[in-house]
């Protein structure tokens, strides 16, 4: 019987990394994959990966991360924002692997269907600190700014043709929110994102301003609002399950090499969630 399998943040351009995509490989040919995000930064080497994995699961479901909206020197696709995702949806679609754009996909296998809804929906700095609640945007991020937090998506995703990455954010939120309305009231979710869409996973950051760049307020409740069952998501290359609400909340993230080689257990390229 077929399992459902999650993985994030393979970085494979990072050295180390690479070879460690030979290692995301099925229990059995029906299993089916869930790829939460930074894949790579390149959208050539996105489409490699995601071929492959393709070639070995049955379904393979991808949400972007922000490394793959980056726009950088030396990536051949210089597309920026909007542009660069619908080319990465396109990509995707030509190789077999869903994405946030095509008809959610039913987890049939268990107990009860359940609706697998990968979720484009960003973030709009609206995960503050003590220091900064109820102060402005602007001094939310002049303040991580201040003490050397800044994340790279500041320089290399770019949120064109929105103002900014917060406008984007906040399309990203009315088209998911429509997508998940229209799943019938009696169906379970598994709610996938790269961003978590609940706050509590952002506890143990080292630098907790970073949290600014990590999720929004208005993706709080989502878990109990679309009955989730189970949430997936990456990003903060923090992998461990937790919980909110009694709902179980899974980070897939394999991370960089600096990060992995440091615990015990090492490289976990790939979760299982569900067996059938």
């Amino acid at each position: 019987m077929p399992s459902l399998f999650a993985t994030s943040d393979l970085h494979v351009t990072h050295e180390g990394n690479g070879p460690i995509v030979d290692e995301v490989v099925p229990d059995d040919p029906g299993d089916w994959l869930l790829v939460a995000g930074d894949v790579a930064e390149s959208a050539k080497v996105v489409r490699e990966t995601l071929a492959r994995l393709r070639e070995r699961f049955a379904k393979v479901v991808w949400v972007p991360g922000n490394h793959e909206l980056w726009t950088t020197p030396n990536d051949e696709c210089q597309l920026r924002g909007q542009a660069r995702y619908e080319f990465l949806v396109e990509q995707c679609r030509e190789i077999g692997v869903l994405t946030p754009e095509d008809e959610f996909p039913v987890w049939d296998f268990g107990p009860e269907p359940l609706t697998i809804a990968p979720l484009f929906v960003f973030y709009d700095y609206s995960w503050r600190t003590p220091a900064t609640e109820g102060k402005t945007r602007e001094e939310a991020l002049a303040h991580a700014r201040e003490i050397g937090v800044v994340c790279t998506d500041e320089y290399y995703l770019h949120p064109d043709p929105y103002e900014s990455r917060a406008a984007w954010c906040e399309q990203r939120l009315k088209v998911s929110r429509d997508r998940l309305d229209a799943i019938p009231a009696d169906r379970r979710t598994i709610l996938m994102s790269h961003w978590p869409l609940h706050r509590h996973p952002t506890n143990p950051l080292y630098y907790p301003d970073f949290a600014l760049w990590c999720g929004t307020t208005q993706t709080e409740d989502w878990h109990l609002r679309y009955r989730a069952e189970l949430a997936v998501y990456g990003h903060l290359h923090i992998p461990r399950t937790t919980s909110a609400d009694g709902v179980r909340f899974e980070e897939v993230s394999l991370g960089y090499p600096r990060e992995w080689r440091k615990r015990a257990r090492g490289a976990v390229p790939v979760r299982k969630l569900f067996t059938a």
